[in-house]
């Protein structure tokens, strides 16, 4: 990382949540190396020990678990990363669930409303919870996680790239909410990255995760860093005039 970058976020406030997980990990180590305090929420059963070890030394992010579907959980997080740090300058809406894998005549109407509840509902709430804040402040960056699947389609996997999709949609209409006040809103659609999810997901195709590199036009996988760094890019004033948009990092995967 060059010099200018190393403190770019200096005073700034980063709340993240799905922070325990591959991409948020990542993202909140990024985030901190460039000077940002970190307020990680993620649900009770997450290893968040494993993100403070990511973390520079020194760094000592608030911990929150919280259960983002849960209405008075998301109240309560925001809460708290307010009374502890005093505002929220960067939110990273970033909780989600894949589901199964099954054809839509056989996908279990109650794990589609699962998936829906964390990654659309969930986020919707965050936005919810969130933009007022930044709107009364006069400033701030959120940054949604979608995904490719938010842009194509694939078989077998309605309740994610539904969901996905949705994420899109939200981040459009927070977009035109906020942008008067000052307060940016954009989406991340990563491709095939190196994580928990995507190791499952081929496991259940009867594959794995290095397999996948193979249709992937940049032959390799992504790293979680490479979604980080594409945050802490929305996060700054490098993306002063970007709003509504949406950052694909996918190695090609959805060019053709």
């Amino acid at each position: 990382m060059g010099a200018d970058k190393e403190r770019e976020l200096d005073g700034k406030v980063a709340l993240i949540t799905g922070a325990g997980g591959c991409i948020g990990r990542s993202t909140a180590a990024v985030l901190a190396r460039r000077g940002a305090r970190i307020v990680a929420v993620d649900h009770p059963a997450a290893d968040l020990s494993a993100l403070s070890a990511a973390l520079p030394s020194g760094v000592k992010p608030i911990l929150i678990e919280a259960d983002v579907t849960a209405e008075e959980d998301v109240r309560r997080y925001v809460a708290s990363a307010l009374a502890e740090a005093g505002r929220i300058d960067i939110f990273f809406n970033n909780a989600g669930i894949e589901g199964p894998q099954a054809a839509i005549a056989d996908y279990p109407v109650r794990d589609f409303r699962r998936v829906l509840d964390v990654n659309v509902v969930g986020v919707f709430m965050g936005l919810q919870a969130v933009l007022p804040e930044m709107v009364r402040q006069g400033s701030g960056s959120i940054i949604n996680a979608s995904s490719i699947a938010g842009m194509i389609g694939a078989t077998n996997m309605a309740g994610y790239i539904a969901s996905k999709h949705a994420v899109l949609g939200l981040t459009r209409v927070a977009a035109l909410e906020g942008a008067a006040a000052g307060v940016r809103v954009n989406s991340v659609h990563p491709g095939f990255i190196e994580s928990r999810m995507l190791s499952d997901i081929a496991v259940r195709l009867g594959s794995e995760a290095s397999a996948l590199a193979e249709t992937v036009p940049a032959r390799r996988l992504g790293t979680p860093e490479e979604v980080a760094n594409a945050v802490a890019f929305l996060a700054s004033d490098d993306s002063s005039y970007m709003n509504g948009a949406s950052l694909v990092l996918d190695g090609g995967v959805t060019v053709g």
